[in-house]
């Protein structure tokens, strides 16, 4: 695969798989139902884990906006790449939650509730307040990126430009118990979007699906959970290269 196909596969599967379990535990007449914030952390994080250890061998899984830029910004990525990578995670986003949708679309059927069923789709405050929000995402951001570039493998020089290996099957595991951690740790305030593709793919497909009785898919709130966690990428890059 091409690294723009690993990009968009990588954050499909890590969409079918993560979308997948907040639709397993919110929507009615799901095995999961009602099963709480511990499974849709642990799926979160196993979705991490599967599209990292596929998608590393092609593209290095960024598999996020944030992931992207933030290594840019420590020098550990080349900027001209940027767009690219980014335009693949948001269409990989989109794809993975069209898929979740074809699922789960008897129980989105079922469900009464709007709120819920945007809720499969991208994160929503527990209280709403733009500033706090937006502190939350970058902070909860800044521990991702900051974690990512720690746990990050050996670079080699391309082109003059330091590239990344890849984070491969064994980088892939402590990433996810990054994600993890984050989730149950920072995960109350405003459901960790940590991925501005991860947030905005999926509310695009909602606003786009078929899907009945849904409601406006929040657009007045959609900025943060993209502005949060790229700022909080970059700080976190910043941060690195002060402490060397």
């Amino acid at each position: 695969m091409s690294p723009f196909l690993g990009e968009l596969v990588g954050t499909a599967i890590l969409v079918i798989l993560g979308d997948g379990v907040v639709a397993n535990v919110l929507l009615n007449k799901t095995k999961g139902n009602n099963s709480g914030l511990i499974v849709i952390g642990f799926g979160w994080a196993m979705a991490v884990y599967v599209a990292v250890f596929i998608s590393s061998p092609y593209s290095s899984a960024h598999l996020n906006p944030a992931v992207s830029i933030g290594l840019a910004v420590a020098g550990k990525f080349d900027w001209a790449l940027v767009p690219s990578y980014v335009a693949a995670q948001m269409l990989g986003a989109i794809i993975g939650a069209i898929i979740v949708w074809l699922a789960y679309r008897q129980h989105f059927n079922e469900t009464a509730s709007g709120d819920l069923k945007l809720g499969v789709f991208c994160t929503a405050p527990a209280i709403r307040s733009s500033v706090n929000n937006l502190i939350t995402e970058v902070i909860a951001t800044f521990i991702l990126i900051f974690g990512v570039l720690y746990i990050l493998g050996p670079t080699i020089k391309i082109n003059s430009k330091e590239e990344i290996l890849g984070l491969g099957s064994i980088g892939a595991l402590p990433v996810a118990l990054l994600v993890l951690g984050i989730g149950l740790s920072l995960g109350g305030p405003t459901g960790y979007a940590i991925n501005p593709a991860r947030d905005l793919g999926p509310r695009i497909a909602h606003f786009i699906l078929p899907i009945p009785q849904k409601r406006d898919s929040d657009w007045g709130y959609s900025w943060i959970p993209v502005v949060g966690p790229i700022l909080g990428g970059v700080l976190a890059a910043m941060a690195v290269k002060i402490l060397g």
